[in-house]
């Protein structure tokens, strides 16, 4: 047995070493370029996947949109296939290799993050957009996996909650931002993939943004909680779920906030509330707040996917959106938010939006940045819409 086990660790330790050195790979020179490895000798091809490279055009019934490039390794003759980017802005990158044909992660990549129904490995440049991403030497706030009860869902579900440094031994009542993912995704998404917590601790430490209570719910309101976590097992992730832009996440919304204010130290009134999410979450925030006009001051849609919903459900959360609109810029809120890539394909849609909010001079602030519909751009929007928030 002893020997048999020696065998194997020998196979293995020759899968992750080119002579005596071990292969390493994702690799960020001091240019900020990129090196990828994958030691497959038997290959026929090696592609490497992932947002750092140049975007390609794909149409999909909802419109086209950019994904990510494909870049070939090159094979030396050890049976080593290697890459090398072009130098790289400081950001949070995802990326796959494809092996003939099959997309896998990087074997000498421990560090990986599902996304819906894939998983990516990532790696960062210098800290993210201004180091906001990285996890940096100061006060941590606290992430949290919370149940909650729904009565409308009919279900007991989970959020994710982070609480500023100093919450537990502080007195003090907190503003609340509700922060809500896009299509597929989940509550973990912004903690994970949006780096949230990273952003806010470093915001926060900076004196740039209010400490606050930021609730990350789960927007698939048939769901218990993302999955894998939840009663059902290891059920197959899907993009595709029941009432998901039905209106019945939108009619169980108050749960969650009453939920929030009877367990945390929180301010219970409209100036202390805010609300913003990601594409569809971007999509539940639009209607939410326009159908709760007393509810949050601050409004952001990142990406959203307005005018979206379908039909079913119930209808009467989105009929009449305009006058909706109408009735929440009568309460004053203190700030309305658009965020959008320049090549997202719901910029018409958005486009279509601040047509109407124009038409009735309504404020609201914009950003428009470049890019399509990738996360790249949702911890930017974030990044710049906490700093506004409890002023």
């Amino acid at each position: 047995v002893m020997l048999a086990v020696l065998t194997l660790a020998g196979h293995a330790q020759q899968a992750l070493t080119w002579g005596q050195n071990p292969l390493v790979s994702p690799e960020v020179n001091q240019d900020n370029s990129v090196t990828f490895r994958m030691m497959a000798p038997e290959a026929r091809k090696v592609q490497v996947t992932g947002d750092f490279l140049p975007t390609q055009k794909v149409k999909t019934p909802m419109g086209e949109y950019d994904a990510p490039g494909v870049a070939d390794l090159t094979k030396d003759d050890k049976g080593v296939w290697s890459f090398t980017s072009e130098a790289l802005a400081p950001e949070l990158y995802t990326y796959n290799i494809i092996v003939d044909g099959v997309k896998v992660t990087d074997p000498l990549n421990v560090y990986s993050i599902r996304d819906i129904t894939s998983v990516f490995n990532v790696f960062m440049i210098g800290g993210g957009k201004d180091g906001l991403y990285q996890v940096s030497k100061v006060p941590h706030g606290t992430v949290s996996k919370v149940w909650y009860d729904s009565p409308t869902a009919g279900l007991t579900r989970r959020c994710t909650v982070y609480t500023p440094a100093g919450y537990e031994a502080s007195k003090e009542d907190y503003p609340v931002l509700y922060l809500l993912h896009g299509i597929g995704g989940d509550e973990n998404a912004w903690s994970e993939l949006g780096r949230a917590a990273q952003i806010m601790d470093n915001l926060i430490a900076q004196g740039k943004a209010k400490p606050m209570i930021v609730v990350m719910t789960n927007g698939n309101i048939s769901q218990e909680a993302c999955p894998g976590e939840t009663s059902e097992g290891f059920k197959v992730p899907s993009m595709m779920l029941p009432k998901t832009m039905d209106g019945y996440f939108e009619q169980a919304f108050p749960d969650v906030i009453k939920f929030v204010e009877r367990t945390y130290r929180v301010r219970k009134d409209k100036a202390h509330r805010a609300i913003a999410g990601l594409s569809m979450g971007g999509f539940h925030s639009l209607f939410i707040s326009i159908n709760n006009p007393d509810t949050f001051d601050y409004v952001g849609l990142f990406s959203a996917a307005v005018d979206q919903g379908r039909q079913g459900g119930v209808q009467s959360i989105y009929e009449n959106r305009n006058q909706k609109i109408d009735r929440l810029f009568g309460k004053h809120p203190k700030l309305f938010w658009i965020g959008i890539g320049k090549t997202d394909f719901l910029y018409k849609n958005n486009t279509a939006l601040r047509d109407y909010l124009d038409s009735k001079a309504y404020k609201y602030t914009y950003l428009e940045s470049d890019g399509g519909h990738i996360w790249r751009n949702w911890r930017i929007y974030l990044s710049e819409f906490a700093p506004l928030l409890f002023k």
